[in-house]
């Protein structure tokens, strides 16, 4: 899998008004607890509660009928004691990439962290677990920051560490982030790997 690098650009939030001035985590998935959806709001109430000017979104559907899904009334209830925000379901995940400042995936198991890559290929930094899929994408401390799964204390950690960071450093690790995705992950680079995989199988 890989990442269009032209569809997902930090040129498109040009015109995508950030408004909020508080620094945004971004959560993008289905609302499942193996996507640590829990360990995220666990860790959002921590770091909320030291530092004001955050504020912690989910996007993402709610995956009715899978056994691991986060039911409504839970987020509901999140969302009521100012927890998180839940932002519904989108087909354009761009605009909401725009107005955050950090993309987090703490799954438990990933194939390739498709929404790591958007949110790199946006500059944007990112924070994710040590699993396959994540480490694959994620380099520890350089564009970003790997935690170990289930662990909501290090995510709050990671999150106070780009708080205050500097926002130089901080630009730099997204810009990092982005390079990664053109070298390594854009979608037309992974598309010659599957094609030069075919001919060497087909014999052509």
């Amino acid at each position: 899998e890989g990442v269009n690098s032209e569809v997902f650009n930090p040129g498109f939030c040009t015109d995508v008004d950030k408004s909020n001035n508080k620094m945004t985590f971004l959560l993008m998935g289905r609302m499942l607890w193996d996507k640590g959806v829990g360990e995220f709001v666990e860790a959002a109430k921590k770091v909320g509660r030291e530092y004001r000017d955050t504020e912690f979104w989910l996007l993402g559907d709610i995956d009715r009928g899978n056994p691991a899904v986060v039911e409504q009334e839970k987020i509901d209830e999140w969302q009521k004691k100012g927890y998180v925000k839940y932002l519904g379901k989108t087909y354009d995940v761009r605009p909401f990439i725009c107005k955050s400042d950090v993309v987090v995936l703490p799954s438990y198991r990933e194939g390739a962290g498709m929404v790591l890559l958007e949110g790199m290929a946006m500059e944007r930094p990112i924070i994710a677990t040590d699993t396959a899929g994540c480490r694959m994408v994620c380099k520890d401390g350089y564009n970003g920051f790997l935690i170990p799964v289930k662990d909501a204390e290090a995510l709050a950690d990671s999150m106070i560490k780009i708080i205050k960071m500097d926002k130089g450093k901080l630009k730099e690790m997204g810009e990092k982030g982005r390079e990664r995705v053109i070298n390594e992950f854009d979608v037309r680079i992974i598309n010659k790997t599957y094609f030069k995989i075919i001919e060497e199988i087909s014999g052509n």
